[in-house]
């Protein structure tokens, strides 16, 4: 695997991802203290303050080197306005390869297409760059918007488990999501992809 990797701005036809910035805070704090933003994430609506140290410590994530390495840098449009942020951690690196992917964007940006492309230029680079074998994405299937995002990069729905864990006050479930290299570089040479 071609380890290690630092973060370098990562260019689509229409975004651009790259380092969390000090200047990010207001639109990240407007993100990540929305209730319908966090919904279905694992957190609820943040501080300012506890924003803050999210985004110092998210904006230092700039290498992948071994397991439990991530990057989680901005989606901004072609003006540079932040839209979002991906997130790729490292879950095995030698024999497995295998990340995980998300992703967070903002209600304005939302049905755009702007997560969609932001989600393939990360893909790109773990399957590239990053020589990974799998990538996946677990997330609460409720979220019809991820799901779709899903759907439309390629990711197959590897399982749906019930009442997974306790979270926000109830039992939500898990929904799993993958994609192969092979898969991920078939569709993208065969355009199968939406």
């Amino acid at each position: 695997m071609p380890l290690p990797y630092d973060l370098q701005p990562l260019r689509g036809p229409r975004v651009t991802l790259d380092a969390l910035r000090p200047e990010d805070l207001a639109d990240l704090y407007a993100l990540q203290s929305d209730p319908d933003v966090c919904r279905f994430l694992l957190y609820e609506p943040r501080s300012r303050e506890e924003v803050a140290r999210v985004l110092e410590r998210d904006a230092a994530a700039t290498r992948l080197e071994k397991a439990g390495d991530y990057l989680q840098p901005a989606i901004r449009d072609e003006h540079g306005a932040f839209l979002g942020t991906m997130y790729l951690e490292l879950h095995s690196v030698d024999p497995d390869r295998n990340a995980e992917i998300g992703w967070i964007l903002a209600p304005h940006a939302q049905g755009r297409g702007y997560g969609a492309e932001a989600a393939r230029v990360l893909l790109d680079l773990a399957f590239g760059d990053l020589g990974l074998h799998r990538v996946y994405a677990e997330l609460d299937p409720r979220n019809e918007a991820s799901v779709r995002l899903c759907a439309r990069l390629g990711m197959r729905r590897e399982g749906h488990f019930a009442e997974h864990m306790w979270l926000k006050g109830e039992w939500t479930d898990t929904g799993h999501y993958a994609i192969l290299e092979r898969e991920w570089h078939g569709q993208r040479d065969g355009g199968s992809a939406a």
